[in-house]
């Protein structure tokens, strides 16, 4: 049975993924709309986001807030466990690497690139830190 302190905890975790990924989603979208221009409404960057290849690599960190989603939702069946696993899963995820995996290597790059990156990155850390 969940407990308003798991439920605090995993929606903390998200709020700080939520922020990266929205850097994350910035960052890419200029690399875009270099290459192909003007991404001209929200509707066509959500399409691009889930479909388009540019946009893959970031499609784990999706993934995992949409778990997070999920159990949110329906949070009478969270256990500590649950939560304990996803923030430990957003902890490895957030490790930014130049010959690491796919996702690694392209936050590594973004975190080269953006100023916004560097700032979610670190406050999404501490979050971490704090909630587990």
């Amino acid at each position: 049975m969940s407990t308003p302190y798991l439920h605090d905890r995993l929606e903390a975790a998200r709020r700080g993924l939520v922020r990266v990924h929205k850097s994350l989603i910035d960052v890419e979208r200029l690399r875009y709309e270099r290459r192909h221009g003007r991404i001209d409404s929200a509707g066509r960057l959500l399409q691009l986001v889930i479909n388009d290849p540019a946009f893959a690599w970031v499609r784990p960190l999706s993934s995992l807030i949409v778990r997070m989603d999920g159990l949110l939702a329906d949070d009478e069946s969270l256990t500590a466990a649950d939560v304990d696993a996803l923030i430990d899963h957003a902890r490895r995820l957030l490790r930014p690497d130049p010959d690491g995996a796919e996702f690694a290597k392209s936050y590594d790059r973004a975190i080269q690139e953006s100023p916004d990156v560097v700032l979610a990155h670190g406050a999404a850390l501490t979050m971490l830190e704090s909630v587990h």
